[in-house]
């Protein structure tokens, strides 16, 4: 699988008021009408029960430029504290209240709208229901185990 190149996503949501997040590349586009991701989660990650709970997620595409802020969000130097982890970068909400990255290339506000059990992860089928995207143009991809900032 590290040979699979992939966009770098920060995944976030809030529950009773706190966020939490993670990065991970396991996300793709189901369907444009309606607009639908689906996004899928290990089960042990420290996140994923909240966004079960909370039933919203938001999907912040990173840029090139923010490889240090993936690196923290996939638990770089040991940093699992949430408001140490939401303490970069600038962060705000749309519709469902998950915290969206104000720089993102793109970020996508969704509901969880059914979860499918594979192995060692759950798939979260998304519904979009709101957008904010960037003018940049330099995503960051994950290859090889390491991030590669895509040069267009």
């Amino acid at each position: 699988m590290a040979q699979l190149a992939a966009p770098v996503h920060v995944i976030t949501t809030v529950h009773d008021g706190q966020p939490y997040g993670m990065t991970a590349t396991a996300v793709s586009s189901v369907t444009d009408t309606p607009p639908r991701l689906l996004v899928c989660i290990n089960r042990t990650a420290q996140s994923h029960a909240r966004l079960i709970s909370s039933g919203v997620l938001a999907v912040n595409t990173i840029a090139a430029d923010d490889q240090d802020l993936a690196g923290v969000f996939a638990g770089a130097g040991g940093i699992k504290d949430m408001t140490e982890r939401f303490s970069r970068g600038r962060w705000e909400a749309l519709e469902t209240g998950a915290p969206i990255l104000s720089h993102a290339l793109a970020a996508f506000d969704c509901r969880i709208v059914e979860i499918i059990s594979q192995a060692s992860h759950d798939i979260m089928i998304c519904d979009v229901v709101a957008l904010k995207a960037s003018n940049s143009v330099r995503p960051l991809l994950y290859f090889d185990r390491r991030f590669v900032p895509l040069n267009v």
